[in-house]
């Protein structure tokens, strides 16, 4: 995302830190080159609150002290220079701010759209599935369109107040006409569900960017195996 602030609150909102930190580095780590983009470029916001105690994961603090990982944080590619065959995966990072823009960004929309069309792998954590909603199948339909699929629930964003926002993603998926899945728990923050199909691979949350990219790293793994 590159929008900083919560509706008519004032309040600063962005990425969720270790919804990006997590895959970060486990990508980084796996040994693949790794590329920070955005809607606009440049400087990326992050929530406040979730690179801070008590929420800050290790990938987090990693992050914080990884000049290079910074450098790409503050100087971000605009989606719009995003080649769709350049990369083997595209991941969408969420946080609140990712309800203002992905969605809404035709730009996107078109890049992943390009890189479905030539097999790449796709994936998502919470509110990054917004990314997938407006691209098309290469019949034109809804890319997930029958696909199963899970983002945060608006049971957990109605939990967490943030019913302000413009678009939730699963009220967009479902419109989308995707078979959403997801997990309840008393506080659905956490609860956690990943969801594989085919080349799409999506987590419910903020605790879901674990799993959620070893998934899309198996699928890699398959991938150079074959």
């Amino acid at each position: 995302t590159s929008h900083d602030t919560l509706g008519e609150t004032g309040k600063a909102t962005g990425v969720f830190g270790s919804e990006m930190t997590v895959p970060y580095y486990a990508f980084w780590d796996a040994g693949l080159d790794v590329d920070i983009a955005s809607i606009k470029g440049g400087e990326i916001p992050v929530e406040p609150f979730s690179m801070g105690w008590p929420l800050a994961t290790p990938e987090d603090k990693r992050f914080k002290k990884d000049n290079e990982a910074m450098n790409k944080l503050k100087n971000s590619i605009p989606i719009s220079q995003v080649d769709p065959n350049e990369y083997d995966v595209y991941y969408m990072a969420g946080g609140w701010g990712a309800a203002y823009d992905l969605a809404q960004s035709p730009e996107l929309a078109n890049l992943i759209t390009k890189a479905n069309a030539n097999n790449k792998v796709l994936g998502s954590v919470c509110h990054g599935a917004l990314g997938l909603v407006s691209a098309r199948s290469e019949d034109d339909s809804p890319l997930i369109a029958g696909r199963k699929v899970t983002g945060v629930t608006n049971r957990q964003i109605k939990q967490l107040g943030i019913e302000v926002t413009p678009k939730h993603p699963e009220t967009e998926m479902r419109k989308a006409g995707a078979k959403f899945e997801s997990k309840t728990a008393t506080i659905e923050m956490l609860a956690t569900h990943v969801v594989v199909d085919g080349n799409i691979v999506t987590g419910q949350n903020q605790n879901s960017g674990y799993e959620t990219s070893h998934r899309i790293l198996e699928i890699i793994d398959n991938q150079i195996s074959q």
